[in-house]
């Protein structure tokens, strides 16, 4: 990325597990080939013992991590980790920060992949949760039933 281009969207991936949520971050890089000067995608899973669970301060540092001023889309496994997400934002961010993150409904995985997919082509903040939004009715099995 130079100094002119747009910051991109970053995308960071809660899970209860940080072995589940670095493995997604490693997938999700290789295989929508990722450079460094791709969208920010960031880990923030489990506790900080390494025990399962997810924790809100770990989200909002994964927050600022990826944040290059264009805003961070959440993607999160299971309902909790989406309840400490939301923590995160609504009481661990600055109100600009904030303001500049969303929680995607979508998937954790496909979710992760399709918004860095849209972030590193340049898509804004709405764009990139729209897509990791409907990764959720992606129909993986076409003719297939």
């Amino acid at each position: 990325m130079t100094d002119e281009s747009p910051a991109l969207v970053g995308v960071v991936v809660v899970s209860h597990s940080s072995e589940l949520a670095e493995a997604t971050v490693v997938l999700v890089s290789q295989l929508a080939n990722l450079g460094d000067d791709g969208p920010r995608l960031v880990a923030a899973g489990g506790l900080a013992d390494g025990a399962i669970g997810t924790d809100a301060v770990r989200i909002a540092d994964a927050i600022a991590r990826a944040d290059a001023g264009s805003g961070v889309v959440v993607v999160a496994d299971l309902g909790s980790a989406v309840l400490s997400a939301a923590t995160a934002i609504d009481e661990l961010l600055s109100s600009e920060a904030a303001a500049r993150t969303v929680i995607s409904r979508g998937p954790l995985v496909e979710g992760a992949f399709v918004a860095a997919v849209q972030a590193s082509a340049g898509d804004g903040l709405d764009g990139v949760r729209a897509a990791a939004d409907e990764a959720a009715s992606m129909d993986k099995l076409g003719d297939r039933r």
